[in-house]
């Protein structure tokens, strides 16, 4: 039902400037039905984020497993239709999902991993407490940095007044 909203998110070439290319409707539908499996799969993966009560998503933020260099980690990823940018959603909804991730799945790291050009996932990163890691080479040969926290860089967020 919410690939309509989700496909206004996708095929943005500003929202989608750091991936090969904006998704085509082909493309929208088989991310909603790879995200299924990760649920039936893990129980989790990237959620749609809404507006209090609205149907109308915006985006979506949500845990995967992604491999990098070799290692498979848990990601906080997300996508928010550009209207809705610097509004704080992204690190509201990041931070959720960092909060499942430590205190409901109890998982020793997650991670962020992005393009080095991409400012507004890095400050989202930094925002919920991660510390930029390592700079490395994405799965498509292209140039990124990862972001990293652990329940403890938690604790330490949570303990400061």
């Amino acid at each position: 039902h919410d690939a309509d909203d989700l496909h206004g998110v996708f095929s943005d070439p500003i929202v989608m400037q750091h991936y090969l290319k904006p998704f085509d409707r082909q493309e929208t539908i088989e991310w909603i039905e790879r995200n299924l499996r990760r649920y039936a799969e893990h129980g989790f993966g990237l959620w749609a984020v809404t507006l209090g009560g609205q149907n109308r998503v915006l985006g979506d933020c949500g845990l995967t497993f992604q491999n990098v260099n070799g290692v498979s980690e848990l990601e906080i990823g997300f996508h928010i239709r550009r209207t809705f940018w610097r509004q704080g959603i992204a690190t509201e909804a990041a931070a959720a999902c960092r909060d499942y991730a430590f205190d409901r799945l109890n998982r020793q790291r997650v991670i962020s991993w992005m393009s080095p050009d991409n400012i507004a996932s890095r400050r989202v990163a930094e925002k919920i407490g991660m510390l930029l890691e390592s700079e490395t080479i994405d799965d498509r040969n292209r140039p990124a940095v990862v972001y990293a926290m652990t329940p403890s860089d938690l604790q330490q967020i949570r303990s400061i007044p």
